[in-house]
């Protein structure tokens, strides 16, 4: 295959220039001017007027499987995944049950096997999510876990917490925490502001938040343990993230795409649509994030992909559940926000969505170069379009009636084509 006469755009490198590159089998084998095509009968992509960048790594995403198969699946997951350009996701481990074991983690990768990215998994931290006694944390690890989180159920056992840094960091693995203190919510997924005001409802304070962000900040600081801080959404949080950068704690910051798009005003529009955990916060909150990740306190931006049934989330605003889908809208709606708004390079975005992510998580792909793994996303920047229909099983997000901007036309995982628009 010989992709022809894209931008190609490949952080680690600096490339950003018009080039062609050749692959064979699963890698990448020239990357040139003018590759000749004159006697070559393989596939030739016509890239002129795009854009060429590495596939896009998702280190947080929900695919429900096993347990609640009706809202997403691995198969339905992927397919989402690779309309948007990733070639690469991670799974959390908050299905049903909960992936704990060694015996699950290996029966997720039989799944994931034949599908058309990859489909990493995480391990949860502590058994059945019970804040109680850590998993197997070598063994699960051994056995093909990613990182390890309670993603979705925030850990409050801080003496547990602190043995699983000392472990992660013997084993040189990352664990990942949802910062939210339960005990200081009162309704989850609203902004404690003027708007869970005009909801009447007390909603969910930017404490819930800072709070475990400080206690687990403090903490990699004194174990030198390796921790990201998933989804942040709060200025102060950012501010506690800068500060353990400044001490050399070993820590790392995630956003979603609607926590850089979105205020909490938000839910009074679209309802239950832009109710997830954390809440979406204030405008503040909101423009120190762009603060935070143009600086480089925030490194990665993850979708938190969580697929919800219409039935569940047409319930009334505190009983529908929390969360969004993003996968097939991330790269438009950070590309708008981020990028035609002038607050960071088109570069910068490809490395906060795929360089760092492979970077920090170790895992292969992130950048175009020679005998690297070819997977790539072919976009049409000028190209503006709406979903009409999702290839996830769910729909629910806010974006899913916007006109989008910055449209995947080929995704690329391991020099196949698994996704042309």
């Amino acid at each position: 295959m010989i992709i022809k006469g894209g931008r190609v755009i490949d952080p680690l490198s600096k490339t950003d220039e018009i080039l062609d590159i050749k692959i064979e089998k699963e890698k990448i084998i020239d990357i040139k001017k003018n590759i000749d095509t004159s006697n070559i009968s393989e596939e030739i992509i016509d890239a002129s007027g795009k854009i060429v960048v590495p596939g896009f790594i998702d280190v947080h995403v929900h695919f429900r499987d096993p347990g609640q198969t009706y809202k997403e699946d691995l198969k339905s997951g992927s397919e989402a995944a690779i309309a948007g350009g990733f070639t690469t996701v991670i799974q959390m481990a908050n299905t049903s049950p909960k992936i704990d074991n060694k015996e699950r983690i290996i029966e997720h990768y039989k799944k994931a096997r034949e599908l058309p990215l990859k489909i990493f998994t995480v391990s949860a931290l502590t058994k059945n999510f019970s804040d109680v006694e850590l998993v197997d944390m070598e063994e699960n690890y051994k056995a093909g876990a990613i990182a390890f989180t309670d993603d979705g159920i925030p850990n409050r056992n801080s003496k547990l917490i602190l043995e699983a840094m000392d472990r992660a960091k013997k084993l040189g693995a990352i664990i990942s925490f949802h910062e939210e203190d339960p005990n200081l919510i009162i309704q989850n997924g609203i902004n404690h502001s003027e708007v869970s005001d005009k909801l009447n409802i007390e909603g969910s304070p930017t404490i819930a938040e800072t709070s475990f962000i400080a206690r687990d900040v403090a903490m990699a600081i004194y174990t030198g343990a390796k921790i990201s801080i998933q989804h942040i959404s709060t200025a102060l949080g950012v501010e506690l993230v800068k500060f353990g950068k400044s001490m050399g704690a070993n820590i790392f910051a995630e956003v979603t795409p609607h926590h850089i798009a979105l205020k909490d005003s938000a839910v009074l529009k679209y309802g239950s649509l832009a109710k997830m955990n954390p809440p979406l916060r204030s405008e503040r909150d909101r423009k120190r994030i762009i603060e935070g990740i143009k600086e480089g306190t925030i490194e990665i931006i993850a979708t938190d992909h969580a697929p919800h049934s219409n039935e569940e989330k047409a319930l009334e605003l505190t009983k529908a559940p929390s969360g969004i889908i993003g996968l097939e809208t991330s790269f438009s709606i950070c590309y708008e926000n981020l990028v035609l708004n002038n607050e960071i390079t088109l570069m910068k975005l490809i490395e906060l969505m795929s360089t760092n992510p492979a970077k920090i998580y170790g895992l292969e792909g992130g950048e175009i170069a020679k005998a690297k793994i070819a997977d790539i996303a072919i976009i049409d920047l000028n190209s503006c379009y709406k979903i009409e229909k999702f290839k996830s099983k769910s729909s629910n997000t806010p974006f899913k009636d916007k006109v989008l901007k910055g449209e995947v036309l080929y995704t690329i995982s391991e020099g196949k084509v698994v996704y042309k628009k």
